[in-house]
C-alpha cells in the first residue's frame, strides 16, 4: 500500500507550532504514525474522533480538535493503548510526548493546519 501524506504547517494565531503530515484518505489515516520509532513532524488525522498506538513506538501528545480547529482535549497516550472517542471531535493532531509542552498547546487554542 502507497500511503502519501499531505504536507502542511500547524499554526496558532498566525505563529508555526510545527511542520505536519497531514492523513486525509483512508489509507493514510490507516498508516498515521504506525511503525515510527521517532517523530518527527505532527500527524493530523482528518475525520477523526479517536486513535490507538498499537504499532506506535513512542509515546504521543493527542489533540483533539472540534470543526473550527478549537482544541476540546488534549491528552498523553503511550504505546500500545486506545483513546476514548471524543463526540465533537473532527480532526486529531498527534506529536512526540512532550511537544504541546514546549507548544504551550492547551484546551481552547485553535490550531489552522496551512497547506505548505
Amino acid at each position: 500500500m502507497n500511503t502519501e501524506f499531505r504536507s502542511a504547517w500547524l499554526m496558532r494565531s498566525g505563529d508555526v507550532l510545527a511542520s505536519a503530515d497531514v492523513a486525509d484518505t483512508p489509507q493514510s489515516r490507516r498508516k498515521g504514525l504506525i511503525g515510527r520509532t521517532s517523530v518527527e513532524n505532527a500527524m493530523v488525522i482528518t475525520q477523526c474522533k479517536w486513535i490507538h498506538t498499537v504499532g506506535v513506538k513512542v509515546p504521543l501528545d493527542v489533540a483533539y480538535l472540534d470543526a473550527l480547529g478549537t482544541v476540546i482535549k488534549t491528552e498523553r497516550i503511550k504505546p500500545l493503548r486506545i483513546s476514548a472517542p471524543v463526540s465533537r471531535c473532527k480532526t486529531v493532531v498527534e506529536a512526540g510526548a512532550g511537544s504541546f509542552e514546549r507548544w504551550n498547546l492547551k484546551v481552547g487554542d485553535v490550531i489552522e493546519v496551512r497547506n505548505t
